[in-house]
């Protein structure tokens, strides 16, 4: 895999190039944590954003983190700097785990060129188009949801406040997403921030009574309380597709990717297994549901974002366990509440490469979408073909590296533009953790599996070399042109142990 990166980006630093999935696990350190001890009677509640503000006053190159288990519903980070407004700040780094379209009043601080650095997961929306066309003063960083984690706690992001969304909080601090008016479910993404930030700051439109039972994050690790009237809306977080698609090359595409699963030999009991929230994903779940049934197998845990339909297959007893780090929809809230076999975990939990063993290793099976896959394997979730920002890994690359199977189902062709391709725009996920692609026209193995295909040739399945799929896509859209990309760097793209794999370029013109 040759990629041009450069040995130093500016605004990014020295660069440390990619080279193996498991190329960087020796002994790590954990960073140290400020922390300002409270005494007995010392109150943490603020009554507004502007009276915290008041009394710990921003300032210039400051940190300042959130995270998005309101997803599209949220509106903590607005509120945070429509009173930041009214202070005169300049140079901030935003740590956000997520931006979607309802961030957009976020693009006139990036082109005031007051926020000046991103670390993020995954982008879309107005914000994604504004960095995409070169308007942030240093290239965002795409982060993996592990690898975020993993920056934080080693100190390589150090993040002064943390502010976090808190559906349901006391005085103290005590929060749980499952409660009030804005419940989100688990707060996954939101522990890192809440052990290794200066300050922690608890927001929240739901202040009940101490103690605030359940607890998910503890007060001991929260400075301070900001009472809201609201801090989003939680139909938002079912934004993207949570239903099973109906289209007749997905449920194609899922067919094929289980009767893969079935043939793989991890399909037994104990069977552990992660599947995304997409349409193809979840027609995956339901043929995989058929045959655990028809089998008679009782699966270990299924993991990820938690849907409704994972929800399902927990309650009849398919799974033994669910391992959740953020809610996909509103069963899944009601069932991370409710269940105690639904358990809620942090983003180190789920993906750090650099803990003392992440839920990721775990995983017989993960089921991933891709924008682009190329003859080497490499998937492409970062950005569409003319490299504008659409998304990025979350726990993509996470997954794809833990999983014993890690099996990528898409399209061959999608709008007239070819899916496998001869290289990809920008790598998300390296190809030596990608096992398998599943299109409505065959299946490609990574040829490092010579058992499998040999297996999955012996069941009569339609098995194709990845060029074979490429140059079938290439007769249905033509050899797509050559794009030309300006010369400056507006992204960097983080395999999840911090290496750079790949960089983005804005389109010319």
């Amino acid at each position: 895999m040759m990629r041009k990166i450069p040995k130093h980006i500016e605004g990014y630093g020295e660069v440390r190039e990619f080279s193996g999935v498991f190329s960087d696990m020796n002994v790590k350190k954990l960073t140290q944590v400020h922390v300002k001890p409270k005494c007995p009677g010392e109150r943490k509640i603020f009554l507004s954003i502007k009276e915290f503000f008041d009394k710990f006053p921003p300032f210039d190159g400051m940190t300042l983190s959130f995270h998005h288990h309101l997803r599209n519903g949220d509106s903590v980070i607005n509120l945070v700097f429509s009173v930041l407004e009214r202070y005169d700040v300049k140079d901030i780094c935003l740590v956000s785990s997520s931006f979607f379209p309802v961030h957009e009043p976020m693009v006139k601080w990036i082109e005031s060129q007051k926020v000046v650095k991103i670390y993020t997961n995954y982008m879309s929306g107005p914000v994604a188009k504004c960095v995409s066309s070169g308007k942030l003063k240093y290239p965002v960083i795409m982060q993996t949801h592990g690898g975020r984690a993993r920056a934080i706690e080693s100190g390589e992001v150090k993040i002064d406040v943390a502010f976090i969304a808190a559906p349901s909080c006391d005085e103290y601090g005590n929060m749980n997403g499952v409660y009030g008016k804005s419940a989100c479910g688990v707060l996954g993404y939101a522990h890192v921030d809440a052990d290794y930030a200066n300050h922690v700051v608890a927001i929240t439109d739901n202040l009940v009574p101490y103690p605030n039972t359940s607890i998910e994050i503890f007060q001991h690790k929260i400075d301070s309380v900001i009472v809201v009237e609201s801090i989003g809306n939680p139909k938002g977080i079912v934004s993207g597709t949570t239903q099973i698609t109906k289209d007749p090359l997905g449920l194609k595409i899922a067919k094929m990717a289980a009767k893969v699963i079935e043939y793989s030999g991890y399909l037994k009991e104990g069977f552990s297994f992660q599947t995304g929230a997409g349409g193809t994903s979840l027609a995956v779940a339901k043929e995989v549901k058929k045959l655990m049934i028809s089998k008679n197998i009782t699966g270990s845990f299924a993991s990820g974002g938690i849907t409704g339909y994972m929800v399902e297959m927990l309650k009849e007893g398919l799974f033994k366990t669910l391992f959740d780090v953020q809610c996909f929809d509103l069963d899944a809230i009601q069932s991370v509440k409710e269940n105690p076999r639904h358990q809620a975990m942090s983003a180190s939990l789920y993906g750090n490469p650099h803990c003392k063993g992440a839920i990721v290793n775990n995983l017989d099976v993960v089921i991933l979408g891709a924008t682009e896959v190329d003859i080497n394997f490499n998937v492409n979730v970062t950005t569409a073909s003319n490299g504008m920002i659409m998304g990025g890994s979350g726990g993509h690359s996470d997954t794809a590296a833990g999983a014993k199977l890690t099996i990528i189902v898409t399209n061959l062709v999608k709008a007239r533009l070819p899916i496998v391709k001869e290289m990809v725009t920008t790598i998300t996920t390296p190809g030596e953790s990608v096992d398998v692609v599943v299109t409505e026209r065959g299946i490609a193995v990574n040829p490092k599996h010579v058992d499998l295909i040999e297996i999955l040739k012996s069941e009569g399945l339609s098995l194709y070399t990845i060029e074979e799929l490429k140059e079938m896509a290439y007769s249905i859209t033509g050899v797509p042109s050559e794009i030309s990309f300006e010369n400056k760097i507006i992204g960097v793209v983080e395999y999840r142990d911090g290496s750079v794999i790949d960089v983005i370029y804005p389109m010319k013109g």
